[in-house]
């Protein structure tokens, strides 16, 4: 179960971003269109011009496997074996997408709070799910929003327009989505951590690139990872969490 779902997350991440629907296979290289047995079983190349798929492909689906066996064997309370796989296939392709190429798509976003609605008022009630989804699309709203008005200054006196942004809008809509999850007021403590782990990464990311000579000002790193990693620790280790947070 673990390897088929890590084939899927690896076919949606391939496909939907440069064909924004789901497609047949198809070589990234050279886009000839790829069958189904040599793109997701073997020998994973394209028939045309021999290109091998990304080492990527591996990674996650011996990743799926040791997050399938783990489920099996210690489930997430209420949502069980089958709806902490769906949950983690989902942010198995957020991650995948945002890292290689800095998006988070509107279809992906629209069936995440679709997902997450369905999740969070199971979890948590109406009320308290919808009031999560408004609390974290606000909250990064504004967020968003301040970062447009900063890298607008900053490109005014540097006199050159700064592509990079701090935030994306799909990051906006990706926080709804976990708002909606995790409900009130869990959705705060989420941002909060997704705030702490990403300034954390991007500080050791800030001194490697230093002693690399390879820093280049204004670099943003792709936030989903952060969003995700936040929420997946609030429902995947809630328990640890609030122990370790108690002390």
């Amino acid at each position: 179960m673990g390897w088929m779902i890590g084939i899927v997350v690896n076919y949606v991440s391939d496909v939907l971003p440069l064909r924004r629907r789901l497609v047949r296979p198809f070589c990234i290289a050279c886009d000839k269109p790829n069958g189904w047995i040599r793109y997701a079983i073997w020998p994973r190349d394209c028939a045309e011009c021999g290109q091998r798929r990304s080492w990527r492909i591996w990674i996650v689906e011996i990743v799926y496997i040791i997050l399938a066996i783990w489920q099996w064997e210690m489930p997430v309370e209420k949502l069980g074996f089958t709806g902490g796989m769906v949950l983690l296939a989902y942010f198995g392709v957020i991650v995948i997408i945002d890292i290689e190429y800095r998006l988070i798509m509107h279809p992906v976003s629209i069936f995440g709070a679709i997902m997450a609605l369905i999740m969070g008022v199971y979890l948590h009630g109406w009320v308290d799910s919808l009031l999560g989804g408004l609390a974290g699309f606000g909250s990064m709203w504004l967020l968003y929003k301040i970062g447009e008005l900063i890298m607008q200054l900053v490109s005014r006196i540097r006199g050159q327009t700064i592509s990079d942004v701090a935030l994306g809008f799909g990051d906006v809509n990706l926080s709804g989505v976990l708002g909606l999850l995790l409900g009130w007021p869990a959705i705060l403590v989420g941002l909060l951590l997704a705030v702490l782990l990403a300034g954390v990464v991007s500080f050791v990311y800030l001194i490697i690139m230093l002693c690399l000579r390879k820093y280049r000002l204004f670099t943003a790193l792709p936030y989903g990872p952060f969003l995700v990693a936040s929420a997946g620790l609030l429902v995947f280790f809630r328990d640890a969490l609030l122990r370790f947070l108690k002390g």
